[in-house]
């Protein structure tokens, strides 16, 4: 029985060391917390870390709307043209252009680029890409190109872009989240959904994987026609959508790069010896969505009115953004095509006229309204929806204040269940006003603001196809006037970018929240 006993121990023993050897010699797949051994083995020279406060939300480059996935991609899917880091609008793919009419553009691609999986990158690809989005009304990004008629294949390297009627930001909207060339062969071989999950681009970077709420990584791609990067091998994009995770992960070395920094935590970064912050101008404003659906306070023009001027926006900015914002009427910010400076670094706020607008809307004794907002989506947003709460408290608007994650909002907003107030914040990867501005459409503005103007919509027609850019300016200022008075949106501040960086990257932020890797180098 003694020695049957020591046999099964001596097996045991042996079954238990041939594991450890097993696992000794085995690579554990990347998680979040074992990047060290990633970098190691991939030359940790080369390796570039970012910390995201969000996921990523789709590798459907035309059914999302987010800047935060457009700096992902970016990195992956090459653009006909693209901006430069100084935001202008340079030849990417296309080798040379001219407009032939005022509704036909030629192009000419670049010789020998090549897809991820080494399919030639040609004029078909173009016409499967940019017509998808055209015509496809249930895409996020239709409203953005579907003023692309026809794509017209000339050769595999030459084509025509066909409008309908002119379109005077036609390259804005091909140097931009919709127009990332897809390889058309290969999604039609395998479906649009293997794509989703094994996504082919032309960009600096090809795909490795996605562990969705943890991190993305990508790869040096060797054959990109803009030459490999040399800097990194290897970028992992990591979601920490705490802020203080993004913070103590950057003092600890754990990524190089964290954006959206929070305020508060500005003062504690500088104090590190190898970590610095940085800001930069952002096209991103921070706003109230508000109902003019009939029944509801907020139907009543003076409501809208004396929310707006219950509102200290300077008081916000110092208080929840600690400073790095500007108050502003509009969101065309500057920079932007259209742009009013009248509207910009301005506010209306007075309390005691919010409170005699009340008295006239018949709320002399208060009213109670609801303000849906984000948890954890924006910039300080808790932050901000309280203050709001407060200061509307103030002039005798009770608030109930209505806190939800991405996905909540995300689909209240599908449903158009917002109530009267909604908090959210807009960028503008078109740095053109009819990107800003569309949304106030009839139809467009019907589900989440149920708010129409037929001088607006007269309006945006016509800037849309006006070739005259003096024209085209007054015509975007003139609707921003207007919307400024009836206050589909409230606006409140056009935030500044803020990140934390190593002191050893060179990093400069884009006011278009792209983090384009290869602009980044090593000191």
């Amino acid at each position: 029985m003694m020695k049957s006993r020591r046999a099964w121990a001596m097996l045991l023993y042996f079954i238990f060391c041939i594991f450890l050897v097993l696992a000794g010699c085995s690579k554990p797949p990347y998680k979040a917390d074992s990047r060290t051994a990633d970098k190691s083995a991939n030359n940790i020279s080369k390796f570039l870390s970012i910390g995201m406060p969000t996921d990523m939300e789709t590798f459907d480059i035309h059914n999302h709307n987010i800047s935060s996935t457009e700096a992902i991609h970016i990195n992956m899917f090459s653009y006909l043209f693209k901006r430069n880091s100084d935001l202008e609008i340079k030849p990417d793919l296309v080798e040379s252009y001219r407009v032939v009419d005022d509704t036909t553009w030629n192009f000419k691609l670049k010789k020998g680029i090549t897809f991820h999986n080494g399919d030639p990158l040609s004029s078909a690809d173009v016409k499967y890409t940019l017509e998808r989005v055209a015509k496809d009304q249930s895409l996020k990004e239709n409203p953005n190109y579907k003023q692309i008629k026809e794509v017209k294949i000339i050769d595999d390297l030459n084509f025509l872009i066909l409008t309908n009627g002119p379109q005077p930001a036609l390259l804005n909207r091909l140097s931009r989240i919709g127009s990332g060339i897809l390889p058309k062969n290969y999604i039609e071989k395998n479906g649009f959904e293997y794509f989703l999950t094994h996504p082919v681009g032309s960009g600096p970077f090809k795909f490795v994987e996605w562990v969705r709420d943890d991190h993305i990584t990508l790869e040096a791609f060797d054959q990109f026609y803009g030459g490999r990067v040399k800097e990194w091998d290897r970028v992992v994009f990591r979601k920490l959508p705490v802020d203080l995770n993004r913070v103590n992960e950057l003092k600890a070395g754990g990524i190089d790069i964290a954006v959206n920094l929070p305020p508060d935590m500005v003062q504690v970064i500088s104090a590190q010896n190898d970590v610095t912050t940085l800001t930069s101008a952002s096209n991103r404003v921070g706003l109230l969505a508000v109902r003019n659906t009939k029944g509801l306070a907020t139907a009543n023009p003076k409501v809208r009115e004396a929310i707006d001027l219950a509102i200290n926006k300077k008081a916000l900015i110092d208080n929840a953004l600690g400073g790095y914002g500007i108050q502003t009427r509009t969101r065309v910010t500057p920079g932007n095509f259209g742009a009013d400076p009248s509207l910009f670094n301005t506010s209306l706020y007075n309390p005691e006229k919010a409170m005699q607008l009340l008295k006239e809307a018949g709320y002399a004794n208060g009213l109670t309204i609801t303000l849906s907002a984000p948890l954890g989506v924006y910039t300080k947003d808790k932050e901000v929806a309280e203050m709001v709460q407060t200061m509307l408290g103030k002039v005798g608007i009770k608030v109930n204040l209505e806190l939800m994650d991405r996905t909540k909002l995300r689909e209240m907003r599908s449903a158009g269940k917002n109530k009267e107030l909604l908090l959210l914040s807009y960028g503008n990867s078109l740095f053109d006003a009819d990107n800003a501005l569309d949304l106030y459409r009839s139809g467009k503005a019907k589900t989440e603001l149920d708010y129409s103007n037929k001088e607006v919509d007269d309006l945006l027609s016509a800037a849309l196809i006006n070739m005259n850019p003096k024209d085209r300016i007054a015509q975007y200022q003139q609707i921003q006037k207007i919307i400024a008075n009836e206050r589909p949106h409230i606006y409140l501040y056009n935030e500044q970018g803020l990140y934390g960086v190593k002191k050893t990257i060179n990093f400069k932020p884009r006011t278009d929240e792209m983090i384009y890797v290869p602009e980044i180098t090593k000191k």
